[in-house]
């Protein structure tokens, strides 16, 4: 499911690929307007499957760390407010979901990005943080078409 969501830089919030057009994709917000429009390939787009946060030793996609925020919240919205945290308490429930984040390369805006995301996914009832695999003939077949 998180393959089909994505994150535009410069635009705030997540969008749906609804579907792909020549050179652009057809988005829709995950916000409540639900409104559609093209996102051009000088954009940089990016699939939330295809994200990751570091580690100490490596790094973890980001569907894991969503599937441990909701086993933490029970399903549940994060009580924080990102825009109004203090950088301490971001990185202290970063530090309780995933102990070994790298807390020099991870920066509180990542952290508000992460709770901010989160939150939208669950409102509007994106639970299903788990990524399917792929053949790796079909892999190399997707990422070709999201490069054209």
């Amino acid at each position: 499911m998180l393959k089909t969501i994505l994150s535009i830089a410069g635009k705030p919030g997540l969008y749906k690929l609804i579907s792909n057009g020549k050179n652009m994709l057809i988005v829709e917000s995950l916000n409540a307007e639900k409104k559609r429009f093209p996102a051009y390939g000088n954009e940089k787009i990016i699939s939330l499957a295809d994200i990751a946060i570091y580690t100490d030793n490596d790094e973890v996609p980001l569907p894991e760390v969503l599937e441990a925020i909701k086993e933490k919240e029970n399903n549940g919205l994060i009580a924080i407010n990102p825009k109004k945290a203090k950088t301490a308490e971001l990185f202290d429930f970063l530090g309780g979901v995933l102990p070994e984040f790298d807390r020099e390369r991870v920066y509180s805006n990542d952290i508000k990005k992460l709770i901010s995301w989160y939150n939208i996914l669950i409102e509007n009832g994106i639970t299903d943080f788990k990524v399917e695999e792929v053949e790796e003939g079909e892999q190399s077949e997707e990422s070709a078409e999201a490069a054209e």
